[in-house]
């Protein structure tokens, strides 16, 4: 269940940002509408990924994926548009981490 989770997690990140940079792409660097569409259809499937998520909070999932968001942007931009994070937004993402593993895995009852 938890592997599930953190690869439902890693597939909606790559959905989203992915989404997102490609909207960027077509309009701010000019790259045209089939770039957009793109990114429009990436973005619809985003929307569909974090359905498949084992809890059945919405609330619960996406206050947790803003933590996987953080991370995944940090990311993308490291490995796409030769982003260079600095050490608070390393710090930064860890904090979002621990908060998405508080969110999502910590032991519940009832």
């Amino acid at each position: 269940m938890l592997v599930k989770s953190l690869f439902l997690f890693a597939l909606a990140a790559v959905a989203e940002i992915g989404g997102a940079w490609l909207v960027w792409q077509g309009v701010r660097e000019h790259r045209g509408w089939l770039w957009v569409g793109a990114g429009v259809v990436a973005l619809g499937l985003y929307g569909f990924v974090a359905t498949l998520q084992p809890d059945a909070n919405f609330g619960r999932i996406l206050a947790a994926y803003g933590g996987v968001f953080v991370v995944g942007s940090l990311l993308w931009g490291v490995a796409l548009d030769g982003f260079r994070p600095d050490r608070y937004d390393v710090a930064g993402a860890l904090v979002c981490l621990v908060g998405v593993a508080v969110i999502m895995y910590a032991p519940r009852t009832g």
